[in-house]
């Protein structure tokens, strides 16, 4: 035991002097802090419960002495400044006490500062990149395994079938019958003769689950299943869209796309350094080329399985800063033959997935962003109380019929689909200024870092590519707004901070500004 609380004060920075309270705060602060990265890609609840334990043990270690000397920098004015601002919109929301209760999301920012100042050394900050990555290939070896069992039953060939009464297209996937999960015809003719006239599937359908009624009275009394529902073929489903453990491809591939950069920024700098004949003496096994190439490897395919575009093309924009940043003109070339492949192969996923090219104007999720795109400019300059404060955040779950919005309710109501347009129009202008402010100022800070560690320099290069293809799949997506990809982000916004401050300074000063 003792061996073990000595290997975790090596790690974390802990000094033993000080008090036997603030120890224990400090390491049980630190093992939360881990977990909380280790279940990042997984789990949102596990995360959360980790975060706000650790926060809460670090918040009590802030009572004792010695006492931590904050001192705000740039970054912590702009992000306090935006929560601030975030608070004053809600005040003046069209529906406060839902945009009083939406703070909680924006709170997530607090994970910046309980990370950040838990970060107490470079070797830290490199245990907790190697447990995100390693998290992070939970889901993901799990992906290529979950699609190789199949899930529910895809269906083709069934003219004069139940199925065609309602509407279902060839190659359509039924995943269960009056709440039973199915894997074969037989489980659905069973399930459905346990009701009455019709019963109720929920099936998966190109881009899309929903649920149908099928009426039971062209069912046919055989021994057969095909025969007796009319279905000629039919297989194991294998064409949904990867989701995780999260249950939505979108999260998935948004914090895959954070977790991909951080391993490629690793990968291409020890690349880097051994072809410029660089030393790697601070290298680990765990970060040795091999291992990075197959981890990354894996997470690509996992991306691709989740057919989602803007992450696939946040991914590709965040390869290149990392190459431009850390890579040679070989590895440029490299980077560049493997990119060509891996396209073709995501462009035929994608297809037979969703059924869309990967610019396609008549696709039905390009089409619904035009419509509410315009939709949103127009809520947020009809007058200079939206354009100044907004209307305040999910202010539209009340008001989205008095406003018109989404096509006067033909489509799916939901949110506005781009993280600049949101802030701007649910918190105003000055909202969407902090925004950016804070994320160029973040990226210089990273660009701007250099060093002889290999592992550090590709931890930072990392982070700053994942944080451009934030911003850029962003811009489609209001990714800001989903909690477990928002957490990805602001952790990794410490981790890259913590490893600048910890090297510049070489020493331990959890209290050094953003």
């Amino acid at each position: 035991m003792n061996r073990f609380l000595l290997w975790i004060d090596e790690v974390a920075g802990i000094e033993g002097s000080g008090g036997v309270a603030r120890v224990w705060l400090e390491r049980a602060a630190f093992v939360f802090l881990v977990l909380m990265t280790l279940s990042l890609p997984i789990s949102i609840a596990a995360t959360q419960i980790a975060w706000l334990t650790g926060m809460l043990l670090w918040l009590i270690r802030l009572g004792l002495k010695p006492r931590i000397q904050f001192q705000p920098g740039l970054i912590d004015y702009l992000i306090w400044a935006f929560f601030a601002w975030s608070v004053l919109s809600a005040a003046f929301s069209y529906a406060p006490d839902i945009s009083f209760d939406k703070l909680r999301v924006v709170s997530l920012f607090l994970i910046v500062y309980f990370a950040y100042h838990n970060i107490r050394t470079v070797r830290a900050a490199k245990f907790l990149a190697g447990a995100l990555i390693l998290g992070a290939m939970i889901p993901v070896l799990w992906t290529p395994i979950e699609r190789a069992i199949g899930r529910g039953v895809q269906i083709r060939d069934f003219q004069g079938s139940p199925f065609e009464q309602v509407g279902l297209a060839d190659g359509d996937t039924i995943l269960t019958v009056n709440g039973k999960k199915v894997s074969s015809l037989n489980d659905i003719r069973e399930a459905a003769n346990s009701s009455g006239d019709k019963f109720r599937a929920r099936v998966y359908h190109a881009d899309s689950y929903g649920d149908i009624e099928v009426p039971k009275d062209r069912i046919k009394d055989t021994q057969s299943a095909e025969a007796a529902l009319s279905v000629g073929r039919w297989q194991p489903g294998r064409t949904w869209r990867a989701a995780g453990f999260y249950g939505h491809y979108t999260t998935f591939a948004e914090v895959l796309q954070l977790v991909m950069s951080l391993t490629f920024g690793v990968l291409a700098s020890v690349m880097s350094s051994k072809i410029l004949g660089k030393s790697n003496s601070e290298g680990r096994a765990f970060f040795s080329i091999r291992v990075l190439a197959f981890v990354l490897a894996a997470m690509v395919m996992a991306l691709i399985l989740t057919a989602t575009r803007a992450s696939q093309l946040a991914f590709i924009v965040s390869a290149a800063v990392i190459v431009a940043t850390v890579g040679s003109k070989r590895m440029i070339i490299t980077a560049a033959a493997i990119a060509l492949p891996l396209a073709l192969v995501g462009l035929i996923v994608l297809h037979q997935t969703r059924g869309v090219g990967f610019f396609d104007p008549s696709d039905n999720s390009t089409t619904w962003r035009e419509t509410v795109y315009r939709e949103a400019i127009g809520l947020w300059t009809e007058n200079a109380r939206n354009f100044t404060v907004g209307v305040g955040m999910d202010s539209i779950k009340r008001y989205a019929v008095d406003w018109r919005l989404f096509d006067d309710g033909r489509l799916p109501m939901g949110h506005f689909h781009s993280t600049p347009l949101q802030i701007a129009v649910e918190r105003g202008l000055p909202a969407l200024l902090l925004w950016l402010a804070i994320c160029f100022v973040y990226w210089h800070r990273l660009y701007r870092f250099a060093c002889d560690d290999p592992i550090s320099k590709g931890i930072v290069s990392g982070v700053l590519g994942g944080a451009i293809g934030f911003f850029v799949s962003g811009l489609v997506h209001y990714n800001l707004g989903d909690s477990e990809v928002a957490m990805g982000f602001f952790f990794l916004m410490a981790l890259g901070l913590g490893i600048i401050a910890r090297t510049d300074e070489n020493s331990l000063t959890p209290d050094r500004p953003l």
